[in-house]
């Protein structure tokens, strides 16, 4: 399994960017998501740009990849996870509409 991770376009290249995450600065292949401008943040999956993002989806998914990282240290992770903190869970639509008329799902 590998984990997407949002990367901040520093210089643009042909098909490829240098990017960065957390300091650290990696060439990343930006083929699969068209023409990238300086600025621009991406969801990356081993060294390959998989999608666009805007900034505040980037933070909300760096905010999490941290707090994994905080909770695999043992360390407290409240304020990581903002957008589910403050909400109950959800079921997606189809599941939520069987559990409403009391369907069994499987």
């Amino acid at each position: 399994m590998c984990i997407g991770v949002p990367m901040k376009v520093l210089r643009v290249n042909d098909l490829s960017a240098i990017c960065e995450r957390d300091g650290a600065h990696e060439e990343i292949d930006t083929s699969l998501v068209g023409q990238v401008q300086t600025g621009d943040w991406l969801l990356v999956f081993l060294k390959v740009a998989r999608k666009r993002l805007d900034e505040s989806e980037a933070a909300l998914i760096a905010a999490a990849l941290h707090g994994l990282e905080a909770a695999m240290a043992g360390e407290n992770v409240a304020g990581f996870f903002s957008d589910l903190e403050s909400r109950e869970p959800s079921l997606p639509p189809h599941l939520e509409r069987a559990r409403r008329s009391g369907a069994a799902t499987g």
